[in-house]
């Protein structure tokens, strides 16, 4: 407990240093965390039928995470990004030497921990591009309302939770704890409407419930990818905590659609 209260206190110091330093910080350091959980992903999936294409995924992860942080700082146009295309291709091109026994299986692995390894993070890194100029309130304000709704969905439970949330999957959640979360999410967007400026009331409002319900939901996901794969966490880089993916799990279904609905609305 004391090691994970250590590595916790000193990761979110990073991670708020990070958000509100300056812009290239902020867009290369989410990068990074892009990438590893990325190669994350490839390592805890590999087994002796399927071996995603470690190195070749890597690289691809950090070519979309340069473009994407290139367009966010106004370095390179939108479509720039459409560079991204002949990577995935390459993937395919590559199994063909290979001579791997199931080279589809290696692909659809590589493929699928660049999308939900890799891209998460550089929709993360878009909410602090909404209006072109760098606004740290928002990613910032993303993050408080995430670790809210862990808090408040962990006490919660505690204190009130009888009825299970997904039991198959997680047998500690319970529906009291859910609640909770979204509660306390809430009410901190509330919070943060009166100090950060970026965003009005209704728009923190939805975020908090998106945070609160999808983010529960990924970490249900994540749950049932190590259930799947038989391991407990899905890496040891953080003392206590495990891997990125465990502690980014909810930001990486949470994310992409806070920053679709702020777009869009």
């Amino acid at each position: 407990m004391k090691t994970r209260a250590i590595t916790g206190f000193f990761f979110v110091l990073v991670l708020v240093a990070a958000t509100i330093f300056n812009a290239y910080v902020f867009a290369a350091f989410f990068s990074l965390l892009g990438v590893f959980s990325a190669r994350e992903f490839f390592g805890i999936c590999k087994t002796a039928d399927t071996k995603p294409l470690m190195w070749i995924g890597t690289i691809c992860a950090a070519v979309m995470a340069l473009l994407a942080s290139a367009v966010f700082l106004g370095q390179l146009q939108p479509l720039s990004l459409l560079l991204a295309v002949p990577l995935v291709s390459l993937l395919f091109i590559s199994s063909l030497y290979l001579k791997r026994e199931k080279p589809f299986h290696d692909i659809a692995y590589t493929v699928l921990g660049l999308w939900y390894g890799c891209v998460p993070f550089l929709f993360f890194i878009g909410l602090g591009f909404l209006d072109t100029t760098f606004n740290p309130n928002i990613p910032m304000g993303f993050l408080i309302m995430l670790w809210s709704n862990d808090t408040g969905a962990y006490l919660s439970g505690r204190a009130l939770g009888k009825h299970k949330l997904f039991e198959r999957i997680s047998p500690n959640k319970t529906w009291e704890g859910f609640i909770g979360g979204v509660v306390l999410a809430i009410l901190v967007s509330l919070l943060l409407n009166h100090y950060f400026v970026g965003l009005t009331q209704i728009q923190w409002i939805s975020m908090a419930l998106i945070i609160g319900i999808f983010g529960t939901l990924g970490d249900l996901v994540e749950s049932m990818l190590k259930r799947s794969l038989g391991i407990k966490d899905s890496g040891q880089i953080l003392p206590g905590h495990g891997g990125f993916l465990d502690r980014f799990d909810g930001l990486l279904i949470a994310a992409p659609l806070v920053f679709i609905v702020l777009t869009l609305f």
